[in-house]
């Protein structure tokens, strides 16, 4: 006799294990044209949940167009894509509620309050009212300007603006977050904020799609990135394109720089160029991840001391490779 709770048991085991390896954003030959422009062309790509994922490209490339689409703020010309399960033709009402927004142009009403911005749009999402004060406080609190809570927005400065403009966009707690540029035309200080808030966001699972001409920021915060120039260039993680189109190198500053260490770091097999400085060498090689502990040991072995040894970063050169190529 067929054991019907094991049946529900499986049934149900099955399904989490597909929601759980269902991508957070699947776009199927998305393309959007403005008359005979074409903004986007055939994008198809998956964005795992969970996943810190950048869009990067120059101005024009079509990031902002698809995060509109994505969004459903815009429909597309051609092709599909799936948000959290849902289809952004057919499902586009259920989109908005289960995704957040940062738009590139805040768009705040100047003279409410953060407070009653926050609280405002936590409404229109149905947020409970008990809810939204813990969810406002905490939003607040994390960003730092929780002391300022009753201010009119419009007298903050462009970097609180735009902290208040996140904390609206995760104030209904939205499963995939759209960021546009979210450090643009912030103060050092301001920007170190935010990504530190992103951070904060992708250790507690939460899917993120983020625009960015910040190529460092990108290579810090994203998992993997995808490069646009209208059409979908390439994807992969940041050491996967450096790895690919740029030139690995690692920086080493030393206590002293012998021509013996130097000889037995250009022996090595896999090192392409070693350039010299005061107290510091620059080595190309070709798999960082394998040479480089060849390195470390070799400049010991020939009585050389470490203060510190690091990767560069090359992902500005993989990315101006690729951009550049097309």
């Amino acid at each position: 006799m067929l054991d019907l709770a094991l049946l529900d048991f499986l049934f149900t085991s099955k399904v989490q294990v597909l929601e759980m390896t269902q991508p957070a954003i699947e776009t199927r030959a998305l393309t959007r044209k403005f008359g005979n422009t074409v903004a986007v062309r055939d994008l198809s790509l998956r964005v795992r949940r969970g996943e810190v994922f950048a869009l990067l490209g120059p101005n024009g490339a079509g990031k902002t167009t698809t995060v509109r689409m994505l969004s459903c703020l815009i429909r597309p010309s051609a092709g599909t894509a799936l948000v959290a399960g849902n289809d952004i033709i057919q499902d586009a009402l259920k989109i908005r509620e289960v995704v957040g927004l940062l738009p590139e142009n805040p768009g705040l009403y100047p003279e409410l309050s953060a407070y009653y911005t926050l609280d405002f749009y936590a409404k229109l999402y149905g947020v409970p009212a008990s809810e939204r004060k813990r969810r406002i406080r905490d939003l607040l609190e994390l960003l730092g300007i929780w002391e300022r809570r009753n201010e009119p927005v419009g007298r903050f400065s462009r970097g609180m603006q735009q902290k208040v403009a996140i904390a609206r966009a995760l104030v209904h707690d939205p499963e995939v977050l759209f960021l546009d540029e979210p450090t643009a035309s912030l103060a050092p200080e301001s920007a170190k904020v935010v990504r530190e808030f992103i951070r904060k966001l992708r250790r507690k699972g939460r899917t993120i799609l983020l625009c960015t001409h910040n190529l460092h920021e990108a290579e810090q915060l994203c998992d993997r990135v995808a490069i646009l120039k209208t059409s979908l260039l390439t994807v992969g993680s940041p050491t996967e394109l450096e790895r690919e189109f740029g030139t690995q190198r690692v920086e080493i500053q030393l206590k002293r720089i012998t021509a013996r260490i130097l000889q037995a770091v250009r022996r090595i097999g896999g090192v392409r160029k070693v350039k010299r400085g005061k107290r510091t060498l620059t080595v190309e090689v070709d798999d960082s991840s394998e040479v480089n502990p060849r390195i470390a040991s070799a400049i010991v072995k020939a009585g050389g001391k470490i203060v510190w040894m690091k990767q560069a970063s090359s992902l500005e050169e993989a990315y101006l490779k690729v951009v550049e190529s097309t």
